[in-house]
């Protein structure tokens, strides 16, 4: 389901759309075949984020702030041709006012490859998960050391794309029982499924990418990047770039 193209371990990368507007959003997307990353996930802005921290938070008010919304986003998309693997990280109640079938769809059209919403346990996600499968689009789950095993296989059996693993704490400098469980979950994760498993969530820096890329098969960074996106110029987040993968 979609494509989902990296060689060795993955570069994972996340930017919020609009954010601190959308000309510097397109040029980065312009550029992203010159960048380190493999895939690039695109948080939509939404009005109440639960699953993000302060700095995406305040990203997402300022992009909306802007007046950056789906619409704008996919307008927005339209006009990117790129190489590498795009994912919407969007919250449901985005694709719901949207239309479930309309928003799989035209996603698709403008060269998405798959979806993560957060906030949509396995229990509710069968609707959307139909759509997704009917255009060939990907519905990457979010996975913790929380969840028990009859609940991954549960959440594996709609999944495709990759499986986002939530490192509940930062790896480097963290507690070695952290590491120790997230070791854990990934070897369960691997003998459940043959999806490329990325660790996100407190990964920030070289040596946190380093580390999540021994025990995983990729790496995301979401907030370190946005936080180069404050600068307002391409130059320094192709140059935080380079520093983190």
């Amino acid at each position: 389901m979609g494509d989902f193209h990296f060689k060795g371990k993955a570069n994972v990368g996340y930017i919020v759309a609009g954010y601190p507007n959308l000309s510097l959003t397109r040029e980065f997307l312009e550029h992203l075949d010159e960048s380190k990353l493999d895939i690039l996930e695109i948080g939509i802005p939404y009005s109440d984020p639960i699953a993000d921290g302060a700095v995406i938070f305040e990203a997402a008010r300022k992009a909306m702030e802007e007046g950056t919304d789906i619409h704008k986003v996919f307008e927005l998309l339209k006009g990117i041709k790129t190489s590498k693997t795009l994912v919407l990280l969007v919250y449901y109640n985005l694709i719901f006012s949207y239309g479930l079938e309309k928003f799989v769809k035209m996603a698709k059209s403008v060269g998405v490859s798959g979806l993560i919403v957060p906030e949509l346990p396995f229990e509710e996600n069968e609707a959307l998960f139909k759509e997704c499968q009917r255009a060939k689009l990907a519905l990457i789950p979010l996975v913790s050391v929380t969840t028990d095993k009859q609940r991954l296989k549960k959440i594996l059996s709609r999944a495709s794309g990759f499986v986002y693993a939530l490192a509940s704490i930062g790896i480097t400098g963290g507690n070695q029982i952290e590491h120790q469980r997230l070791q854990s979950l990934i070897t369960e994760l691997k003998k459940l499924t043959n999806l490329p498993i990325f660790v996100g969530f407190g990964v920030k820096t070289r040596s946190d990418v380093k580390e999540c890329q021994k025990i995983a098969d990729g790496a995301i960074v979401g907030t370190s990047l946005v936080q180069a996106f404050e600068s307002g110029k391409l130059s320094e987040v192709l140059a935080r770039l380079d520093e983190i993968f």
